[in-house]
């Protein structure tokens, strides 16, 4: 690395710059390779190194081969402005491995175009007699930058640092020195408030951009395939540039018919998440934007996990999730295939059979060590892999691993396992194998048996992808393009699946659909549509900004934007506190119509629904208070309300318990004429018939399951769990239209928020479970309760974080 560093300082980078570079591997490799290429190992001008820097670390990596002659260029000063190297990488590009067109290139590249400081002068004063009026009005806060900008249109190929100089000289002419008055601070004015007008145009919505409308642009096409995408580092030998050849990719395109085919591989071990339904949205979304198919493929090497229930789990959750696989496959359906194709990677030397133990290959690994059998002779390995497959090996005595680069910068490089020995019977395969493949042997494997074109996964894998590329290579096989985005990861949950069984098995929850959870089956139990969750995952995106959290409310959000259209009303009533209408008689119920959908048409029946008015009706206890205030539009003594869809109410009296404190009951008088116009809006539920009880029924109020926004990163994660995640009220008041309610019937109970009929009700006693409030009640802090407030800084000042 000392070599390398005098090296970088020779062709006249900056210490910081040479050092920075030491530390990045890849990039450190790169910029050897290239001044190799440029023939500079004794050093060059400055300007001539930073732009063989720019090289190694922009060159496009699908036309590698044609970087010997851009260096060539740049060294012999035809192509010397970083504007000339972009102009080159942008026709290289094009290019790819096809033959350069000299020409072409030379043209495109400004090779032999001389600028003259008398032509830059003559393109900034065009510049400036275009720009005068708004550069004498800004005077020195006008953005050079954009000036600037504007003569490389004219004179792409001129000097950067010329062109500095002379705007500079202009604008000091034009404007003369610098005056007090440019040295201050620019006063920033209010913004006035528009006035409100009825014009379409001011209400219309953004555009959105390209991208937006369609995520999955970033993606080539099959047939592009051929490009280098990806470089894997030998300590040994040569980089590998994983491409494939003109002949595999056309046998490639020729068995799907140039077909996008994706897949979403779930290892059917445990329920799926929030985070597989951006996997699903990245893998089924761009099959079928690009008119493809996407496999629903289970990972099942492992016997010991794979479980059907999982499998038929994943299946309907898919389903619901608006999703229609164009094949479903096993891993095990290639068991036969992967065996064979591993015989074949040991007789060409890159496998062999280890009887290291567990502890003893993770000891052999951090020490960057070869296992003593690494260099036995290939027919001694095919030999015991035969024994191992016909289960004459114990198991845990021996495994095939993978003769990869145990020097490696790349851990995921280390001689990985192949194979291991189970005598397991495998749930879809039966008991014909007692050897599995592991994840990294089969699934880069499966994936090109299967043509896939696009292999995406998160950002963990990337390191992986060393080995996915040197394997398929190594066996000559088609390479899919491979691709990784970030993980979603939201506050105030864990979706981990370790720490989601510990929750789920230690009942902290009441299973795997448990509504305070972030899996795909609890978000559903909770009311939550599939439809929001993918407008949720579309409008995250899919980037590679890696380790952000997304705030649960940016979910809520789109939960909101949905039911606010398709849950119908109703009214329930929470804590109920008896109001007697003293004015109407105790026999007579009065029939009104209330609103399902704010917006129903007056004509429209079925818009409607009926609800009870008689001489006892429910409010809210929160909905009275026996002193009134001026910032209070509930019920007081003396105080008028309107009640929904019905009459103004007037307290006239209170009843008080014997403690002369807790409220009994209030009377009220009626407006039967709606004379009153009063502020306040309560929503209620009334008898529907002298002396019987509205409709009972149970509500649990879900909350956030954490306190902490990452209760992840806590060592003792579980005590930060919210004590108010989930309140039971047993019995709650409704309107009698609900006794009709069925299991997934989605309703917004006017002013507390969006609601589902859960599984567990039953013909005596419906239950309602909370999908989310009406708005975001968190405020600033984050944090849904006084409870969670208090245990959050307990947990805070009693518990460090971890790394």
């Amino acid at each position: 690395m000392v070599e390398a560093l005098d090296l970088f300082l020779k062709i006249g980078l900056d210490k910081r710059t040479a050092e920075n570079t030491i530390a990045n591997n890849k990039v450190t490799s790169n910029l050897l390779a290239v001044i190799n290429e440029a023939a500079v190992t004794d050093g060059c001008e400055r300007s001539t190194g930073n732009l063989l820097y720019t090289v190694a670390t922009k060159f496009p990596a699908n036309a590698l081969v044609h970087r010997p002659t851009l260096l060539t260029y740049i060294v012999s000063s035809k192509i010397k402005t970083p504007a000339q190297v972009e102009a080159a990488f942008a026709f290289l590009s094009v290019t790819g491995l096809e033959n350069i067109d000299i020409s072409k290139f030379e043209e495109a590249c400004g090779v032999g175009v001389e600028v003259s400081e008398e032509d830059i002068e003559h393109a900034v004063n065009e510049v400036f007699e275009e720009k005068e009026s708004a550069i004498k009005e800004q005077r020195y806060r006008t953005n050079v930058g954009e000036l600037i900008a504007h003569v490389r249109k004219k004179q792409p190929w001129a000097d950067p640092k010329t062109v500095k100089q002379v705007v500079d000289r202009k604008l000091l002419a034009l404007l003369g020195p610098k005056t007090a008055a440019d040295d201050e601070k620019p006063v920033k004015k209010k913004k006035e408030k528009p006035v409100k007008v009825e014009d379409k145009s001011a209400t219309e919505e953004p555009v959105p951009s390209e991208e937006e409308l369609n995520p999955y642009l970033i993606f080539p096409a099959p047939e592009e395939n051929y490009k280098v995408h990806t470089e894997v580092f030998f300590s040994d030998r040569p980089v590998l540039r994983a491409c494939n050849s003109k002949a595999i990719l056309e046998k490639h395109l020729k068995a799907t018919g140039g077909k996008v085919l994706t897949r979403f591989p779930p290892e059917p071990n445990g329920y799926l998440h929030i985070g597989h339904a951006k996997a699903m949205f990245v893998d089924f979304g761009l099959a079928k934007e690009r008119g493809g198919g996407c496999y629903l493929r289970y990972d099942d090497t492992n016997p010991e996990a794979e479980k059907k229930e999982y499998i038929d789990h994943i299946e309907e959750i898919v389903s619901w999730m608006g999703w229609k696989p164009f094949k479903i496959t096993y891993t095990s359906d290639y068991f036969q295939e992967l065996y064979d194709l591993a015989v074949e990677l040991i007789r060409r030397g890159h496998a062999y059979v280890d009887h290291q133990t567990g502890d003893e290959i993770k000891e052999y690994r951090e020490k960057r060590m070869n296992s003593p059998w690494r260099d036995r002779p290939i027919a001694e390995s095919l030999k015991l892999f035969n024994d191992m497959k016909n289960g004459m090996i114990e198991e845990g005595k021996a495994t095939l691993r993978m003769k990869q680069d145990m020097q490696s910068d790349n851990f995921n490089m280390f001689d990985l396992i192949a194979y291991r020995i189970k005598f397991t019977p495998h749930p879809h395969a039966g008991d014909k194998w007692c050897i599995y493949p592991s994840y990294d042997y089969a699934h880069c494997i499966v994936d090109s048996l299967e043509n896939i074109t696009h292999s995406l996964c998160t950002l963990e894998f990337e390191t992986r992808r060393a080995s996915y590329y040197w394997l398929l290579d190594a066996l000559g096989l088609y390479q899919p393009y491979v691709w990784e985005y970030s993980r979603l990861n939201i506050t105030n949950t864990v979706m981990s699946k370790r720490k989601l069984n510990r929750l789920v098995t230690e009942n902290y929850v009441d299973g795997w659909d448990d509504p305070r959870l972030m899996t795909l089956a609890g978000l559903r139990r909770r009311g939550v549509t599939s439809t929001a969750i993918n407008a949720f995952v579309r409008g995250i995106g899919i980037t590679r900004s890696d380790g952000s959290m997304i705030r649960l409310e940016r979910l809520e959000y789109h939960v909101r934007e949905e039911l606010n259209k398709t849950a119908s009303r109703a009214m329930v009533v929470l804590h109920p506190i008896k109001v007697v209408i003293t004015n109407l008689e105790p026999s007579s119920v009065i029939d009104l119509d209330a609103k399902k959908w704010p917006d129903a048409p007056v004509d429209d029946a079925s818009s409607y629904y009926k609800v009870p008015f008689s001489n006892v009706i429910y409010i809210e206890q929160t909905d009275f208070r026996m002193k009134d205030s001026k910032d209070y539009y509930g019920l007081a003594p003396g105080k008028a309300v309107l009640l929904r869809y019905a009459f103004p109410i007037k307290c006239t009296e209170v009843v008080l318990s014997d403690d002369k404190k807790t409220v009994v009951e209030i009377h009220a008088e009626y407006d039967p004429d709606k004379k009153t116009k009063p502020k306040g809006v309560l929503h209620w539920v009334a008898e529907p018939s002298p002396g019987v009880d509205p409709l009972k029924v149970e509500v649990r109020l879900f909350d956030k399951l954490f306190c902490s926004e990452n209760p992840g990163e806590l060592d003792n994660w579980l005590d930060d769990l919210n004590p108010e995640s989930k309140v039971v009220i047993p019995s709650a008041y409704a309107v009698p239209s609900l006794r009709h309610a069925e299991v997934d019937d989605s309703f917004q109970f006017e002013r507390l928020g969006y609601f589902v009929a859960d599984k567990d009700s039953t013909p005596e006693k419906l239950i309602f479970n909370r999908t989310v409030t009406l708005r975001d009640s968190y405020g600033k802090t984050g944090n849904g309760s006084l409870s969670c407030i208090l245990l959050e800084a307990t947990i805070h000042q009693t518990v460090p974080n971890s790394d």
